[in-house]
């Protein structure tokens, strides 16, 4: 109930009746619901969740301390419950989700609630997501390991000749043989010169011996995602290929070594500048983000970072360097912010490994 607690304080501070959810993050967390098509409106000593009759006995299930409404029995929309809700509670004052909420959803609610204030709000749930609690911690933390183990178990199934479609479906395979409900999101797996491109997709070009293989993946699990990157190379590694991959990986250590809690978002990149240096028209500015029920949440790391990093927020660390026409190194973990420094979620070796 802490979450919801929080909220209802939030809308008591503000005065407003209630908060209207539609954004699937947002009503998950503060509901603990594991599915789609659902909303949630949280009134100051009440609240609701909404969704449709293929849901509702789930919703009984998962959404506890919420009265469950299935919308179909009341009307015809999603709008034509949100209107009962308020009329049957006295809501007058009702926030929604700016960002996320369609101008055609805010025009119907408008025109149906005419008595109703909507009143735009900014960031009111993500604000909360900032930083993890103890349930999110112990969730993100199994996402890791399931991660971590489905890397040690793909490096026995790469090998020169397969396409990257190949090895990514594989690897997504054993995700889920892990233990994940899916795949956190769409999975980078590119070799050779296509490692250049921070966010390549995997098609049927054949891995060669030589290679640089980057895979970048994570795990869903309970509805959190981990995120990870290694780069490994297939074969024999040249010198060139070392000497890119080990900056980046004392880039990678630099930035780690800055974050703790009360520094500001922008700092570990004015560190890893500094390790790039040679390279650093190749350097990609976006060196992390926060994860949770969201592969990129704030605080968002990098030289436009404005947030203060606080204990238990969770993020990742990815500095990469990408030479167009040669290919690209990067190395991401998740870790966890503490007083004094951070820990390495996701554990998987640094070393530079050739399969």
């Amino acid at each position: 109930m802490e979450r919801l607690n929080r909220t209802q304080k939030i809308l008591k501070d503000n005065k407003w009746d209630a908060l209207f959810l539609v954004k699937r993050a947002n009503v998950n967390y503060i509901s603990r619901f594991s599915d789609e098509s659902a909303y949630a409106l949280i009134g100051t000593d009440n609240q609701f969740f909404i969704t449709d009759g293929r849901f509702f006995e789930l919703a009984q299930e998962e959404c506890k301390g919420f009265q469950i409404v299935n919308w179909q029995k009341i009307g015809t929309s999603i709008v034509d419950a949100v209107k009962e809700i308020c009329k049957s509670n006295g809501i007058k004052k009702l926030g929604f989700e700016r960002a996320t909420t369609s101008y055609d959803l805010y025009d119907k609610l408008q025109n149906s609630m005419p008595d109703v204030e909507l009143i735009p709000t900014n960031n009111v749930i993500e604000d909360l997501r900032y930083v993890k609690d103890e349930e999110e911690i112990e969730i993100l933390k199994e996402a890791s390991r399931i991660t971590d183990k489905s890397f040690e178990d793909i490096l026995n199934f790469i090998k020169p000749g397969m396409t990257e479609n190949e090895v990514a479906a594989k690897l997504e395979y054993i995700i889920k043989s892990n233990g994940a409900s899916g795949v956190g999101f769409e999975t980078i797996l590119i070799s050779g010169k296509k490692t250049s491109l921070p966010h390549g997709k995997p098609n049927d070009k054949v891995i060669e011996k030589g290679d640089f293989v980057t895979l970048d993946f994570g795990a869903l699990y309970k509805g959190y995602t981990s995120d990870m990157t290694r780069t490994i190379v297939v074969g024999t590694a040249n010198e060139k290929q070392i000497e890119i991959y080990n900056i980046v990986k004392k880039a990678q250590q630099v930035g780690l070594d800055t974050i703790k809690a009360g520094v500001t978002s922008k700092a570990p990149d004015d560190k890893i500048r500094e390790i790039v240096k040679d390279y650093v028209e190749y350097y990609y500015p976006g060196i992390g983000h926060g994860v949770g029920r969201e592969l990129h949440e704030q605080p968002f790391l990098g030289k436009n970072g404005d947030r203060i990093i606080e204990k238990n927020c969770i993020i990742t660390v990815e500095p990469g360097i990408y030479i167009p026409n040669w290919g690209g190194v990067r190395i991401e973990d998740t870790i966890i912010v503490t007083e004094t420094g951070n820990e390495r979620l996701t554990k998987s070796s640094k070393d530079l490994i050739c399969v």
